[in-house]
């Protein structure tokens, strides 16, 4: 910050700074007009000297710059520093490793003025769309399934709260950024939703008519709305923690701690979203509602093969994204210089386009397969599987 000072003053103001010197310094003054100065001692003199210094300037106007740099460099670096101890705060108290529900990025969001590809339609999961009012007509549907399990389990409701606050915490850590909801919100919103959710499961696994609900339901009956609610549910910011799903479900059969089970119930009521000419077997299919029916298997079909899932989003895609068997590498290869390795390599991922290839006298035939990678090519025939491409009730494939 730089004071002004009119040149009338000068001379008053280096007055007033001689005698506040000479008074902390103890130094007496003569009486004759003007202030004279006696020698220092020795220690007075070398303090004077380490502390910071007054800078003036006199610019061509006649007027006093005072220069404060120094005490606003000091400022500065603390403030430097402060940021500097915040950063390191905000790392060790952040459990960035718990992250598995992420928000879309917001050059995403920037990018596209209709928030359809992103944004629930009808029901909202999770705390980042809870609470929005075009979403609020599924809520009552919600404590409609939420009813239809304590009925069912003749369970009080206490219980499956008590259960839910025993993990909010780690719960709230799946979410990225700061979760507005109070702890009983929070609570509540994972109880109503993850019932819900389990309920659709079910009931595509056993038949809604088993679990009490009318065959003109106009949720749950498999019609209608079904689809436009599988859409939503496998989005980014529509999740919820697939160990909530499994502790709630585990509630509902009489043992909180069973896992696995929720994973497979998803597999189930996604089978129609597959792009994928082969839905599961019926073999697998009464494999699973044994599984449900009989509380005493530990043991249940899972086409994971032991693999986790974070949510629902995660168990869809890695059943797309199951591996198959692995051919082996080629000795030839190992032969090869590294420059020629990373040459052949920049030439393997040119990929031309099917106008080219077709051009080139290549055919193309399509495979029942559900195996992205199950691609074949031989005697100038490509065969690939099937891609099915959707959104909401509208259906295209290639």
């Amino acid at each position: 910050m730089v004071a002004v000072f009119n040149k009338e003053l000068l001379s008053w103001y280096l007055i007033t700074l001689k005698l506040k010197e000479t008074l902390e310094l103890g130094i007496p003054s003569s009486p004759n007009s003007g202030i004279q100065l006696t020698e220092f001692p020795e220690k007075q003199q070398q303090k004077l000297h380490q502390e910071p210094s007054l800078k003036i300037t006199i610019n061509e106007n006649g007027e006093i710059l005072q220069d404060e740099s120094t005490s606003s460099e000091s400022e500065w670096v603390i403030s430097v520093g402060q940021k500097l101890e915040q950063a390191l705060g905000d790392d060790v108290t952040s459990s960035w490793d718990k992250l598995s529900i992420f928000k879309i990025p917001h050059y995403l969001r920037d990018s596209s003025s209709d928030d359809k590809a992103y944004a629930p339609q009808v029901v909202s999961l999770g705390p980042y769309h809870h609470g929005k009012r075009r979403l609020h007509q599924m809520d009552r549907h919600k404590w409609r399934s939420l009813t239809h399990v304590l009925k069912r389990t003749n369970h009080h409701i206490r219980l499956y709260l008590d259960s839910m606050k025993e993990i909010e915490e780690k719960a709230r850590s799946c979410y990225e950024g700061t979760i507005s909801l109070s702890c009983n919100e929070f609570v509540e919103m994972l109880v109503l939703d993850g019932c819900f959710v389990l309920e659709l499961f079910r009931g595509a696994t056993e038949g809604f008519s088993q679990l009490g609900y009318s065959k003109n339901d106009p949720v749950f009956a498999m019609r209608g709305l079904m689809h436009s609610i599988q859409r939503d549910m496998i989005m980014l910011e529509n999740q919820l923690p697939l160990f909530v799903l499994d502790r709630l479900l585990g509630i509902q059969l009489g043992n909180p701690h069973r896992k696995g089970l929720v994973a497979n119930l998803a597999l189930r009521f996604f089978d129609p979203l597959m792009p994928t000419d082969e839905p599961l077997t019926k073999s697998d299919r009464n494999k699973l509602e044994t599984s449900i029916r009989n509380k005493s298997i530990t043991t249940t079909f899972d086409p994971l093969s032991d693999q986790g899932g974070l949510h629902c989003l995660d168990v869809f895609r890695r059943s797309l994204l199951r591996r198959g068997a692995q051919s082996e590498p080629r000795v030839w290869i190992k032969r090869w210089s590294h420059t020629h390795r990373v040459a052949d390599k920049r030439r393997q991922q040119l990929i031309h386009c099917v106008t080219e290839l077709k051009e080139a006298g290549i055919k193309f035939k399509k495979r029942k397969t559900d195996r992205f990678w199950n691609i074949t090519f031989k005697n100038g025939v490509l065969k690939m599987p099937r891609l099915l491409i959707h959104d909401v009730s509208f259906g295209l494939q290639q």
